[in-house]
């Protein structure tokens, strides 16, 4: 008998390798926005953690699990004479074109786990219109019951609304669900929602920043039926 009836993913880090995904468009953003602009791009990496040279986010940076408008926010603060409305959609549009690097092939992974009779949904502090083309990108936006971004209407993680919002909408209890993450804020919103947790590591969270609050820490997602099946 299976662990649970539905599975809650966040999106990047979880369903998409984080660095490999985020940390190229990152660059590429800060380059854009920067104009080239040598001091700022300094300045807008460090307000967002990211190392130029090594084309990656740091552990510490805000941009990991936070949202748009945060990331905006963070922004603004080494761009002078942009709002930080300009920026958030700016950061929205040129989401679309990151290059996604899924953790594993999704699409019959996704199949797979559906056709254990399982509900699946996506909550993401991604807006959900990134959310629905970085799926779509993927192929594999119909292989989800329920999709939500920080601007959904339900709130942001960790807050436990949007998670509590699938169980709703999917009328779960939200015992039986599964909130998968490669953050800290991830399984908080799980635990408080009441949720079973699995962190994953294709974040930038460690298996030591995930395990106390996660019921198992795996490699990436692949490995959850069989932790559903143990």
């Amino acid at each position: 008998m299976s662990r649970a009836d539905g599975v809650l993913f966040d999106k990047d880090g979880t369903l998409f390798d984080f660095h490999a995904t985020w940390s190229v468009w990152a660059h590429a953003t800060i380059v854009d926005l920067s104009e080239g602009d040598s001091i700022i791009m300094e300045r807008m990496a460090h307000e967002v953690h990211y190392d130029l040279a090594a084309r990656r986010f740091h552990p510490t940076s805000p941009i990991i699990a936070g949202t748009n408008r945060e990331a905006a926010e963070c922004l603004g603060r080494a761009l002078p004479g942009r709002t930080v409305d300009e920026i958030e959609d700016h950061l929205r549009l040129s989401a679309v074109t990151a290059p996604l690097a899924p953790a594993v092939p999704l699409a019959p992974y996704l199949k797979g786990l559906a056709g254990r009779g399982l509900r699946l949904g996506v909550m993401t502090n991604d807006t959900e219109y990134g959310a629905r083309a970085h799926l779509d990108k993927a192929g594999v936006l119909a292989h989800f019951d329920f999709i939500a971004g920080y601007d959904s209407g339900y709130g942001a993680k960790p807050a436990p609304g949007p998670l509590l919002a699938f169980a709703n909408a999917m009328t779960l209890e939200p015992g039986r669900v599964v909130m998968v993450g490669d953050s800290t804020h991830d399984l908080m919103a799980g635990r408080a929602a009441g949720m079973q947790c699995i962190g994953v590591l294709t974040g930038t969270a460690t298996r030591a920043d995930l395990e106390a609050l996660a019921d198992v820490v795996l490699p990436d997602i692949g490995h959850i039926p069989d932790w559903l099946d143990a």
